[in-house]
């Protein structure tokens, strides 16, 4: 991912909102390793970080943990306060010097390789997670953020139409390969309050739905990559499904805001991300991608084959709950499908021009 006009409005609007909420005195002079910094979500959080350090001389340090140091963007590898960690988190975790805050974003996110490798997705979910804790344990860490996934409730009970962060939760059948990323994540948050149970650990969890923006990519398999692999090639949208398939779509900077609220500023221990204002259907959602550009005379085609497809996603309904962490902490985002969509597009404009 290519530093952009979009991401430097969004990590200046993050920083504001942060402001606002009297959580940027936390970060001052702190040490904060980000794993998965190439992804993403890590990447916005180094990304706001280095922000942060510019505009209010904050001296924050940043340990960017990945296994690929090529994937980071050369905005991040040749700032002074980012020291570029190269490591795979399945194996344990020897880092120098103090560790203020983790939070812990590596594993894969992509439909693909979670059928391809499953394995691997649910290693790092699992090993990756306790390497991560352990770390924060022997550092003795101020606060530790797993970001685990909507897909830890599984499908819903029939009737149930919102997912609570206290439940009903774990209707994944764990013979099914590809439910190898919720089976890890769900472990993963069972390590966390295990933690924070024995060890006093600070540990925080979120649960984001179908988070979108800058740094995702348009290959990696979920319908909202492959919508905007279409609109960006200039291809009709074709659906192998009708669509009726209900999600809740969030944009970056939003989610970024809510885990900085809940790493630095909550109380609980877990708390879902997403935007019921944004709940739509996957043949909604390209209707509405396809409007964004309508010089492009796009249309929406469907395409059902007989056989289900392998390596989507086996959850096709419920809805995050977002009532905690808006009344609690005072969280409301700002970007509805449309606004938010568009400026993914701008970006992925802009990286076009990069290559």
């Amino acid at each position: 991912m290519s530093y952009s006009k979009i991401i430097d409005e969004d990590t200046k609007e993050i920083i504001e909102f942060c402001t606002s909420n009297l959580l940027l005195d936390k970060l001052k002079g702190k040490t904060i390793l980000v794993t998965g910094a190439s992804g993403m979500i890590g990447s916005y959080f180094v990304y706001t970080m280095i922000k942060l350090n510019e505009l209010y001389d904050s001296n924050i340090k940043i340990k960017a943990l990945v296994r690929n140091p090529q994937k980071l963007d050369n905005y991040i590898k040749s700032n002074k306060n980012v020291e570029v960690v190269k490591a795979d988190i399945i194996n344990p975790l020897n880092i120098n010097g103090k560790i203020n805050y983790i939070i812990h974003c590596a594993s894969p996110a992509s439909p693909k390789i979670m059928s391809k490798e499953p394995v691997e997705t649910n290693f790092a979910n699992t090993i990756g997670t306790a390497n991560t804790l352990i770390l924060a344990k022997n550092k003795n860490s101020d606060g530790f953020l797993f970001v685990s996934s909507r897909e830890v409730y599984g499908e819903p009970l029939n009737g149930q139409i919102y997912f609570t962060e206290d439940g009903p939760l774990g209707q994944v059948n764990p013979l099914i390969p590809r439910n190898g990323y919720a089976e890890g994540k769900k472990a993963g948050e069972n390590m966390c309050s295990s933690f924070k149970e024995e060890y006093g650990l600070n540990t925080k969890i979120v649960r984001p739905a179908n988070i979108y923006g800058p740094g995702m990519s348009i290959y990696d398999g979920r319908v909202q990559a492959d919508f905007l692999n279409n609109i960006m090639n200039n291809q009709d949208i074709i659906l192998k499904s009708d669509g009726s398939s209900i999600r809740t779509y969030t944009y970056i900077s939003d989610a970024i805001k809510a885990m900085f609220l809940v790493l630095l500023n909550s109380s609980d221990l877990v708390y879902n991300i997403g935007d019921e204002n944004c709940k739509t259907s996957i043949r909604e959602l390209a209707e509405a991608l396809i409007k964004l550009e309508p010089e492009k005379n796009l249309k929406l085609i469907f395409d059902i084959p007989k056989e289900t497809l392998k390596g989507v996603n086996t959850f096709k309904t419920g809805i995050l709950s977002t009532e905690k962490i808006r009344k609690e902490l005072g969280w409301n985002p700002k970007y509805d499908i449309s606004s938010g969509f568009k400026r993914t597009i701008e970006h992925l404009k802009y990286e076009l021009k990069e290559m």
